[in-house]
């Protein structure tokens, strides 16, 4: 028995030197000191020693025991060391190598050209107001003087979900709230998407962007909208642009106006860009209709305002040259860094 405690020790001591994991670490105490361990097995004999050999062979076992108790604790000491350095070796970063740069999104060209126009408006003490895109048809049309038999409201023209809730067709619905919330004086405008029953070609496209500006006070003139449009004109295309108006029918503004502004190509000369007019139009404007503000709440003998409509999609086609309306919608990286 002496001479399988000292085999055992000899050979479990070898074998911890090969131990290179912490599992197999724990597999090596349970296969020599646990219950049915090698060490426990051989001493489970002990009780056929005379008993003048017993107090020897006992002493030797504790000594076996606490010689591998002492070799797993050191290995289990080596094999934690080793584990930390092999993660630190793996997580150093080395301050040597060139960073890798970190790829920056953009502004989509729709959203610099409302960001300038929000600055515009805001600067001249405009508030922005929000509204729902998914409609109720009362604010889209019956509060804004579009009666029920207006051909506005043809499933042809119009996205309905049902007789009476739709997909706004202009942000104009966000003014007729905001009217029924807010007593005068009134100044906001109304950015948003919108959307109508549009085929998709190089200047249509089902949905769109626009910023409408409603402004009601007392007093409110024509030409607090002319100078209005005007500031906003120089700020968005240039100090040299200018304004003119043209006589127009709207059922939410009278008199009402399609606005043009002089041409960023050429300044009013004529090129390919207005077609040889040397005009662009750009929006649609006007006093806001009584009929509008009494819907609101407001009354059209004390009060009075005007509004304007514009496409931001148009605007940013013409800023920026873009010739065809789709690009501004496919989600296409090598347009979209252009920008």
């Amino acid at each position: 028995m002496k001479q399988q405690l000292e085999s055992i020790q000899k050979k479990a001591l070898e074998k911890l030197e090969t131990i290179q994991e912490l599992r197999e670490l724990e597999d090596f105490r349970v296969a020599y000191l646990g219950k049915k361990g090698e060490l426990t097995s051989i001493l489970k004999g002990m009780g056929s020693l005379s008993p003048e050999e017993r107090p020897v062979i006992g002493q030797l076992a504790n000594e076996v025991r606490n010689a591998l108790e002492a070799g797993i604790a050191a290995a289990k000491e080596r094999l934690i060391k080793a584990a930390r350095e092999e993660k630190i070796r793996q997580e150093t970063l080395d301050v040597t190598m060139p960073g890798r740069a970190r790829k920056l999104g953009k502004k989509h060209p729709i959203t610099l050209v409302l960001d300038e126009i929000k600055e515009i408006f805001l600067g001249m003490g405009y508030e922005i107001a929000e509204g729902p895109e998914v409609e109720l048809d009362y604010f889209n049309f019956e509060a804004l003087n579009m009666p029920r038999n207006h051909p506005a409201r043809d499933t042809q023209d119009t996205f309905y979900i049902t007789e009476d809730v739709l997909l706004r067709t202009h942000t104009s619905p966000v003014q007729a709230r905001y009217m029924k919330d807010h007593k005068p004086p009134i100044r906001i405008i109304c950015p948003g998407r919108v959307y109508r029953s549009d085929a998709v070609d190089a200047t249509h496209s089902p949905i769109f962007h626009q910023v409408e500006g409603l402004v009601v006070d007392k007093g409110v003139t024509m030409g607090d909208l002319v100078g209005t449009l005007q500031v906003f004109a120089k700020g968005v295309f240039g100090e040299n642009t200018r304004i003119r108006l043209r006589p127009h029918h709207f059922n939410f503004t009278e008199p009402s106006a399609e606005v043009d502004v002089s041409c960023w190509g050429c300044g009013g000369t004529g090129c390919r860009i207005c077609k040889g007019e040397g005009w662009i139009e750009i929006l649609g404007a006007g006093m806001v209709h009584p009929n509008v503000l009494r819907a609101g709440g407001i009354d059209p003998d004390v009060y009075s305002g005007f509004a304007f409509g514009l496409g931001i999609d148009r605007i940013a086609m013409g800023k920026f040259g873009i010739d065809d309306m789709r690009l501004l919608f496919e989600n296409d990286m090598r347009f979209l860094r252009q920008f």
